[in-house]
This record gives structure tokens, C-alpha cells and sequence, in this order.
């Protein structure tokens, strides 16, 4: 392992063997001090016991939660966000409160806006205007705590429109232009974009300024390193080289159990100084 860049795990697609709230702590187990979620809940605006609940389940177990989705509707029914879904934008705007409230109290630095499918009946002039106006609204919200909203491109549904960096990039700038907001970043999911057929060392050199946080699965099947073709050390190592210094969180499919899946990481590399600061930060 060539690069130094620190671990994080996503808990919604790893450690499912347990309940969503045991999950921070069986990522603590396993050695990881940070951790990412989807939104972790079935609604837009949970109650606030379930929101307390949730983060008690991060705060008490001693992680850092360094990503969160914003509300992204019904996932396994094949939805990809609300950002530019025109009927459901009421339920994105709803969400962006409880949203930025959970990463204050958590002091998480990044929540990831899915954009949303195509639907029917709506022009993409007219979806990719209220994409915009809610990209901007949700990163006012995220700005009052420090953080940064970001924005990814997506395999595996022909309706989501946003498939390669520069059509990411391209959204993030028309946001800035458009509504003088500046703390959007590129979520770069190495895996979505080599499934959808970008440049992966052209994408780095080209954008890492405007990468702000990184995911990775291996390609093809969304395993850990090693089940598939992705150089991921390789490109995780020309990442540092070129400047990046931020989190890489596991968002993969482990092809047995959570466990397994991660011996390829030894476990003194899951760990992380940068959380230990954090920690320390948060419990000042």
C-alpha cells in the first residue's frame, strides 16, 4: 500500500450482518475510527428520538461520522435523490435542516446531495434550474457549520444524469456562478466513474481541485480491492501525489461477510490520526 490517505467505511452498504444503529460500533471493532452513512432513516424528518438515537449510536462509540447523505427517497426502489425531483423538492428542503443539525451535533464535515432521475412530464431545463436552486440552498445550510455539500456522479440508472466528472463539475460550477455559493466539492466514487467509462487518472489530474472527498468499491462487481480490475492503490496513490489529502471511505459490496471482505487492509492502516484530532476536537 503506496499511499497514506485515511480510511473511512461506509455503514450502509458494510457491517449489514447487524442492525443500522450496532454499526458504528462494529466498525469500531473492526478498527475503523471513522465512519459514512446514507441517510440512515425511512423519512425525510425522523422523529427526534430516532434522530437522537442515531447519534448517540456514532457519538457513543467513539467514530467520527466524516460523510452523510441528504434524503435520497426510496434507493432500493431505484430513486437517486430529490435535489431535482420538482414533487418531491418540498421533502429535499424539509430534509436539509435535520440533515445539517445531525452533522453539527456530530461535526461531520461533508453531506453528499444526490441529484435526482430524470421523471417525466418535466423538462431537463426545468429539473436542472431546481437542481441548482437546492444545491445552493443546501450548501447555505452547511456553510453555517463548516461543511461542504457534495455532489457525485452515479452508475447503474440510465435516469440519473449525472455519469462522468465533468457532468458534476459542470452542475458545481453552474451552482457557484449562479448563486455565489462556494462550498460545493466533487464526491469522487472511483467506482461509478470507471463503470461509467471515465478516464480515472485523467479525472484526478484534471479535477483535484474540486475533489473533496473519495469513495471506493472495485469494478466490476462494487467488491472490496482486489475482487475485481480497478488499480485502486495505484490511483489512490496519485491522488495524494497530485494534493489530495481527505478521506477514503469503503463503499462496497463485500463479496462475504464485512469482516472478511477487509484482509486486505491490515488493521493498523483502519485506524486514523486525523480522527484521533478530530475526537479530541469534539470532546473539548
Amino acid at each position: 500500500m503506496t499511499h497514506s490517505l485515511p480510511y473511512a467505511v461506509n455503514c450502509s452498504l458494510m457491517f449489514t450482518e447487524v442492525p443500522l444503529m450496532q454499526r458504528a460500533a462494529a466498525a469500531k471493532d473492526a478498527g475503523f475510527d471513522a465512519v459514512e452513512f446514507w441517510w440512515p432513516f425511512a423519512q425525510a424528518v425522523p422523529s427526534d428520538a430516532e434522530v437522537d438515537a442515531f447519534v448517540a449510536s456514532v457519538r457513543d462509540n467513539g467514530v467520527q461520522l466524516v460523510g452523510l447523505n441528504f434524503f435520497a427517497g426510496d434507493m432500493p426502489g431505484g430513486d437517486r435523490g430529490l435535489v431535482s425531483w420538482p414533487q418531491r423538492s418540498a421533502e429535499l428542503r424539509d430534509n436539509v435542516d435535520v440533515t445539517v443539525g445531525i452533522g453539527e451535533r456530530l461535526r461531520c464535515p461533508a453531506f453528499n446531495a444526490l441529484y435526482g432521475n430524470r421523471v417525466d412530464g418535466v423538462s431537463a431545463e426545468e429539473q436542472d434550474e431546481l437542481g441548482a436552486e437546492n444545491l445552493a440552498l443546501a450548501s447555505r445550510a452547511a456553510q453555517r457549520i463548516g461543511a461542504t455539500v457534495l455532489l457525485e456522479s452515479v452508475s447503474g440508472t440510465d435516469a440519473y444524469p449525472v455519469k462522468t466528472a465533468a457532468d458534476a463539475i459542470s452542475i458545481i460550477e453552474r451552482v457557484e456562478e449562479e448563486h455565489d455559493v462556494h462550498n460545493l466539492g466533487f464526491l469522487c466514487d472511483l467506482y461509478h466513474l470507471a463503470v461509467n467509462g471515465d478516464d480515472l487518472s485523467s479525472v484526478i489530474d484534471t479535477h483535484i481541485g474540486r475533489i473533496s472527498h473519495v469513495q471506493v468499491a472495485d469494478a466490476p462487481g462494487r467488491g472490496e480491492p482486489g475482487s475485481g480490475e480497478l488499480p485502486l492503490d495505484d490511483l489512490l496513490s496519485r491522488l495524494q501525489a497530485v494534493g489530495y489529502d481527505g478521506w477514503v471511505a469503503l463503499e462496497y459490496k463485500p463479496t462475504t461477510t464485512t469482516a472478511e471482505s477487509l484482509s486486505w487492509l491490515p488493521v493498523e492502516r483502519r485506524g486514523s490520526s486525523k480522527s484521533s484530532a478530530a475526537d479530541k476536537e469534539r470532546l473539548a
